[in-house]
């Protein structure tokens, strides 16, 4: 990701600093936008809508209060990708033991799996409310959009990022307009920035905090940071983290508008009629009859639908993060998109089934709860490695910043803590002694873990990372042995194209002394039906023309014989490797593409995966 979205030159080569100050901060703005989506996404909206509805404007100043905290973490975030050149998940791994950054690999796909639910739901309603599409036909649907990062993805970062912000620039001014047709009390608003909460306002306090932070956004941020060219100096890097703080408070300042003109909506229209909302159903059906007309329910429904799409697109990026940076394995995009979609819209199928509109309230609900879980295991190791001078030198946290780091990671456990610890005794407390059985003992694992995360940096000795990537070449290197090659198997498919396969196969066997053994499988309906005893002349035709081919070999002074053998194609050829002993297998390809592959077999892809010898695959009858 180190080339600079479009023209992918280094900072070396292009002296940025010789242009305007705009333009560089145009250069390094994107990152915090995508990630930005995350504090919008439609988790946020059911504790915005609850806490507008049942307490009027006075839980502003906690959405204020999570936003600055969300600047400070992922301001952090961005400043450990930029100056280590590595993501949060990438640090992990290189930080802690294998069970460790397994256990935290694993937190972390559960967390994008619950975001990803929030996000289906979101998509879900926002299209029942717009098109009155049922919500199990929503949930078809949204199997399919998980393939629109695809296309996007093709058209390169810039045009992904600027297909982010017209979603939100979308959400916003949906809200705008509701806010403008709400017309609510701009001095109970303004009265809404000063701290004050009482106890029956705690727990939605608790919730809209927990929704705001989101533990995924603060991997995906250190990663997409490094999609921007900077110099390998002290100044380019004091430039880049510059720019990425002002990307970052400019970003999730629009989220917080976008939260604060959703709570202010709710109280303006519920509270002060003294309405209780728990559903975004029941909000939107509200709206409707209170500002009357139809733009106030439609700017709703556009509004959710264009956050779940934005969310679901960033939440995809930072699984592909997630799993690169952890385990260093890299999946097919459409196939890590497909398996999270999918456990996502699981639950979705099962709770919309059985409980409707009040069941996906209490799925988004868990969903945080989830998320607030996880949380944690993101936070505390981010400011862990950012406040670690032998990593980041002198980009480390000063005193000051570590001190209020560890207040707001304080504050967050403390309050995600009190709201995972209600969910988890209302929900075990009506439930069987089973799931204490199954809760008791995740807890305690995870507490431990998490005590880990925050001890053990303290009391072991911090070290430098290796300047060096950790690729494995020596050991690499220490295990190569010269093949022996002393028998070619050369796969023959009677078509003109077998004289590309011979011209390949002939140098390779001179070159090692190497005999050859022409092999063509006889598949006709006969012979798959029948076996080898059914008798055709295309078979005979096969048998001459392989005896034909081997006296030309000869005539070249190679060793050579053949092989004639019926039934499917690629299980014959696999059987042959073994039973000739072969070391090595040319084979053509055959130059279909899309449906002809389904029609003529896919000979090549079988024999590759199963062959245990090396595969020469030529390019034959094109």
């Amino acid at each position: 990701m180190r080339p600079d979205g479009e023209h992918g030159l280094s900072m070396d080569k292009v002296p940025v600093r010789k242009r305007g100050w705009a333009r560089r901060l145009f250069a390094f703005a994107g990152p915090a936008y995508l990630v930005s989506v995350g504090y919008m996404d439609p988790g946020n909206w059911a504790t915005d809508i609850e806490g507008g509805a049942r307490f009027g404007y006075t839980l502003i100043w906690v959405l204020l209060m999570s936003n600055l905290m969300a600047v400070l973490l992922q301001t952090l975030s961005a400043r450990l990708g930029v100056v280590t050149g590595h993501d949060l998940a990438q640090g992990c791994r290189r930080e802690y033991p294998r069970l460790v950054v397994f256990c935290l690999w694993g937190l972390t796909e559960v967390a994008i799996a619950a975001t990803d639910l929030a996000e289906v739901l979101g998509t879900i309603v926002g299209l029942n409310l717009l098109f009155h599409i049922p919500l199990l036909w929503g949930c078809a649907i949204t199997a399919f959009d998980t393939f629109l990062l695809l296309i996007l993805q093709r058209f390169g970062v810039r045009k992904m990022e600027a297909f982010i912000v017209m979603l939100i620039t979308t959400i916003g001014t949906c809200f705008l307009v509701e806010v403008f047709l709400s017309r609510p009390q701009w001095g109970a608003v303004a009265a809404g920035f000063v701290p004050r909460l009482d106890s029956n306002a705690l727990y939605v306090a608790i919730g809209i905090i927990g929704a705001t932070v989101m533990p995924h956004n603060l991997y995906l941020h250190s990663a997409l940071v490094q999609s921007r060219a900077v110099s390998n100096t002290y100044t380019g890097k004091a430039e880049a983290l510059r720019f990425n703080l002002v990307d970052s408070v400019v970003a999730l300042n629009a989220a917080f508008v976008v939260n604060a003109a959703i709570l202010v909506t709710a109280a303006a229209n519920f509270y002060s009629r003294g309405i209780v909302v728990t559903e975004i159903q029941q909000a939107h059906q509200l709206l409707g009859h209170l500002l009357g007309g139809t733009v106030a329910p439609i700017a709703f429904a556009v509004a959710l639908l264009a956050a779940g799409q934005s969310s679901t697109l960033t939440g995809t990026i930072a699984g592909q993060v997630v799993m690169e940076g952890f385990l260093n394995l890299r999946m097919v995009p459409w196939l890590r998109r497909l398996v999270t979609r999918l456990l996502a819209l699981g639950p979705a199928v099962i709770v919309i089934a059985w409980a409707g509109n009040q069941g996906i309230y209490r799925l988004l609900v868990l969903s945080q709860v989830i998320l607030s879980l996880q949380l944690p295991f993101a936070v505390v190791p981010l400011i862990q490695l950012t406040s670690d001078k032998t990593k980041m030198g002198p980009f480390a946290n000063s005193w000051p910043v570590k001190a209020v780091a560890w207040l707001v990671a304080s504050v967050l456990l403390a309050l995600n803590g009190k709201l995972v610890f209600d969910e988890l005794h209302e929900w075990l407390g009506t439930g069987p002694a089973w799931q204490w059985l199954v809760a008791v003992p995740v807890v305690a694992a995870l507490a431990g873990l998490l005590v880990y995360l925050i001890v053990v940096p303290w009391i072991r000795r911090q070290q430098p990372w290796d300047k060096a990537l950790s690729t494995g070449s020596r050991e690499v290197a220490s295990r190569v042995r010269p093949a022996e090659v002393k028998r070619i198997g050369v796969a023959l498919e009677h078509a003109s194209g077998d004289a590309e396969i011979l011209s390949a196969a002939l140098p390779v066997a001179r070159a090692n002394h190497a005999r050859l053994t022409l092999i063509h499988v006889v598949d006709t309906p006969g012979v798959m039906m029948l076996g080898k005893e059914s008798s055709s002349l295309h078979a005979s035709a096969d048998e001459a023309y392989l005896e034909e081919l081997v006296r030309e070999v000869e005539d070249r002074d190679l060793p050579v014989e053949s092989m004639l053998l019926f039934g499917r194609p690629a299980d014959q050829i696999i059987k042959a490797v073994r039973e000739a002993g072969l070391d090595m297998l040319v084979m053509g390809s055959h130059g279909h593409q899309g449906i002809g592959d389904y029609v003529h077999g896919q000979t090549v892809e079988t024999v590759r995966h199963q062959a245990r010898i090396p595969v020469l695959v030529v390019p034959s009858g094109r």
